[in-house]
């Protein structure tokens, strides 16, 4: 609330506002220029708003702040825990009071009269050799073969090539097959494949080989380096042998013969590594092939084979034993169909023939042969002796890989299979066979003696199946006959793995390899197994 006095009013200047003030205020007389007494008043209440806060306003902002994170983290500590074991003892045996000496009458005579005639059969026994060789065999074989793998190349199976030879590496984790046409038709222009499994690599795929090698004619026989796991050597259709290093994938042909008046006029049947007796790892390689000539090639410079020996199966030259029929006018060579070498003689050899018998051939022969063959170098003679014939040509020949060193060993048993589905089980020191099995009506096309068993040997047939025979216990049926082929096309090749002797490799038409699994009924040796393959090989007509 305010409080207002009345204004004074001032009128004209003059002697009388002069002398009014002069005398304190005070008037004479009241006038309308002239102010009464100051009186206080009181009037009502006058409030201004404020205009400048509405200008303003009221301005306001929010803001934030975060401080970093805050980390956190469980550990948890355990506690030390014990335990209370006990063991117990055994009660203590108390000694078992001393037996009490035999005291009856006649038992020290008795033993002083027996002493003498029971250390003289002691001593007999211990130079007895009736149980030598003898092992126990606490479990039962079992004579069962499954089939652990089974492989192939799409591409080449997808053209109808069969598989034509098969063959292990050195260290018998690789396996590789040759593709081929074994039947007829048009070869000239045939491109075939040579591949190789690695068993042994983690991840196999059957369908896919570790290796590949596009050959430009059909290959019809492989051969691994007996030292060289990754080198393998091939025949082909053209007559050719080339030498791969499957290690190279970029470049794998090492060496080649090339097609030239050396190298064969047919088909190369088969390949051969030759060892080299003391000058460390063998390079020579021996071929044959129905063109009569087995040549032996080692390697040269520049990338090729050279041809060191030649050899030429001439007709006029083979024993009379063989009793051969007269050939067409104009033939004189006899073709070679198949070879397997001596396990103790590095020079000999065993031929199979498309006449059907086998020859006893030798490297070191030097009788000059009666050929009109154009060659490099001259060509021998290598036939020592004939055997008696099969029905038909011999499409495979094995050499036993035992030996003794008493004269009638093993080391002169070879098996031969021909197309007469016949087996003959030969010694190298007569004529005719020891034992003639008849496995099939059709083809045989492969036999292959055991590595480890004396007695046990392999056969494919053209019914499609792997024949096992043990002559231990049979020699009029297999042990085991297993089915390769479901549509019965032939089994072509087969091999057993050395390294890894539970392992048999066989390829069939269909262009598939499989891998058999064998029990150890065919794995480990008989009690005297080794001497009834000698009583076997004692045979001999004299």
């Amino acid at each position: 609330m305010a409080t207002l006095s009345q204004p004074l009013l001032f009128g004209q200047a003059g002697s009388g506002s002069a002398g009014a003030l002069a005398t304190d205020g005070a008037a004479s007389a009241e006038g309308p220029w002239r102010p009464g007494p100051l009186q206080d008043e009181t009037l009502g209440v006058a409030s201004v708003p404020s205009q400048w806060r509405g200008i303003q306003g009221v301005r306001g902002e929010t803001k934030s702040c975060q401080t970093t994170s805050i980390a956190t983290a469980e550990a948890g500590t355990q506690a030390r825990k014990c335990t209370d074991a006990q063991v117990q003892t055994e009660a203590p045996v108390p000694p078992a009071p001393p037996a009490p000496r035999p005291d009856a009458p006649g038992l020290l005579a008795f033993l002083r009269r027996v002493e003498p005639a029971v250390t003289r059969e002691l001593s007999r026994n211990w130079q007895s050799h009736a149980f030598d060789g003898f092992e126990v065999t606490w479990t039962e074989p079992q004579q069962t073969v499954t089939c652990l793998h089974t492989l192939g190349y799409p591409p080449a199976q997808e053209q109808g090539l069969h598989v034509t030879s098969v063959s292990w590496n050195a260290t018998g984790s690789v396996l590789a097959c040759a593709y081929g046409r074994l039947d007829d038709g048009d070869w000239s222009t045939l491109r075939s494949y040579v591949c190789a499994w690695n068993l042994d690599r983690r991840g196999l795929h059957p369908r896919q080989p570790w290796a590949v090698v596009e050959v430009p004619s059909a290959t019809m026989c492989l051969a691994f380096h007996p030292t060289q796991p990754s080198q393998i050597a091939g025949g082909l259709y053209s007559g050719e042998v080339l030498l791969w290093d499957l290690g190279r994938p970029e470049d794998p042909l090492l060496w080649r013969t090339g097609l030239t008046e050396d190298s064969h006029a047919d088909p190369v049947c088969q390949v051969a590594w030759l060892p080299e007796a003391g000058r460390g790892p063998c390079s020579r390689l021996l071929s044959a092939a129905p063109d009569g000539k087995v040549l032996l090639w080692q390697g040269g410079g520049a990338g090729g084979l050279q041809l060191r020996e030649g050899f030429a199966l001439v007709l006029q030259q083979l024993p009379r034993s063989a009793r051969l029929k007269k050939p067409p006018r104009g033939e004189t060579e006899v073709g070679a169909t198949a070879v397997a070498l001596s396990s103790f003689d590095p020079s000999l050899f065993i031929l199979g023939t498309e006449g059907g018998f086998p020859l006893k051939c030798s490297l070191a022969a030097e009788e000059a042969a009666l050929a009109r063959m154009p060659s490099s170098v001259p060509l021998r003679a290598p036939v020592r002796f004939a055997f008696s014939p099969h029905g038909g040509p011999v499409y495979s020949v094995s050499c036993s890989p035992f030996h003794r060193r008493r004269p009638a060993c093993p080391r002169n048993l070879f098996l031969s299979a021909g197309t007469d589905g016949h087996v003959h089980l030969y010694s190298m020191l007569q004529a005719q066979p020891l034992a003639s099995l008849r496995l099939s009506p059709q083809y045989l096309f492969a036999v292959r003696w055991s590595p480890v068993r004396p007695l046990v040997f392999a056969a494919a047939s053209g019914e499609g199946d792997v024949q096992l025979f043990d002559l231990q216990r049979s020699s009029q049926k297999p042990a085991v006959s297993v089915e390769q082929t479901q549509d019965g096309s032939p089994v072509y090749c087969l091999e057993f793995n050395s390294q890894q002797p539970q392992l048999l490799a066989a390829g069939d038409a269909q262009g598939a390899v499989k891998v058999w699994r064998l029990s150890s009924a065919f794995t480990e040796q008989g009690p005297r197994e080794t001497e009834d393959l000698d009583l076997l090989a004692a045979e001999v007509a004299t």
